[in-house]
């Protein structure tokens, strides 16, 4: 019920302080739709709940975190980031991410041990890690938090976030929401970095 309770305004009329993107750019790709659960975790980043039971997550929230993750992945080394993703559609973007600033990439079926067992080939050492979805994604978390390595997830209205040290609030399942999640984590990062970029937002948009 808390979040019917919120103002019914139109999802385009959000007003975003200083956004990454027009808020119109966030709507297209759908970033604000989520599932049809919510978790307590999450009920702080929902906005509203829609007619057909869809919770929408607040864009303002999103905008924030991704600067909030920008600036936090900055204080680390690119070598030692680690992006995961089990996702279909989220592989592709999560890859160009990784080699655009030049972290490691765990893209399609992550092998358990990966960052446990310094005797399996492919043992990686990072120093933070980045989840798709910390449910596809979790033998990463838990590995992670075994290890004691930060966690940043990109979480829907539906994920337990109690394992993760920075949230995204996003649709971490659409093919256009990733991509443009992706872009701007990547965009941004390089612009703390003083790169100039000529990428757009097609360079991270996975092909149906």
């Amino acid at each position: 019920m808390e979040a019917q309770a919120q103002p019914q305004a139109n999802e385009a009329e959000i007003e975003l302080k200083e956004p990454l993107v027009p808020v119109e750019e966030y709507l297209a790709a759908g970033v604000h739709i989520g599932t049809q659960q919510k978790s307590k975790d999450m009920k702080r980043f929902i906005y509203r709940v829609r007619g057909d039971g869809l919770y929408i997550l607040d864009i303002r929230a999103t905008d924030e975190r991704i600067k909030t993750t920008a600036k936090f992945l900055a204080q680390y080394p690119a070598p030692r980031i680690l992006v995961v993703t089990s996702r279909q559609y989220g592989q592709y973007p999560a890859k160009k991410f990784a080699e655009t600033i030049g972290a490691m990439s765990v893209t399609g079926r992550f092998i358990p041990g990966m960052l446990t067992n310094q005797h399996l080939p492919g043992y990686l050492e990072p120093e933070v890690v980045i989840v798709t979805d910390p449910i596809g994604d979790a033998q990463a978390v838990t590995e992670a938090m075994q290890n004691g390595i930060p966690i940043v997830a990109l979480c829907d209205t539906n994920n337990m976030t109690g394992f993760v040290d920075l949230v995204i609030p996003t649709n971490n399942k659409g093919r256009k929401a990733l991509s443009l999640i992706y872009f701007l984590l990547t965009k941004e990062m390089l612009r703390l970095r003083g790169i100039a970029t000529s990428l757009t937002l097609e360079d991270f948009e996975t092909e149906i």
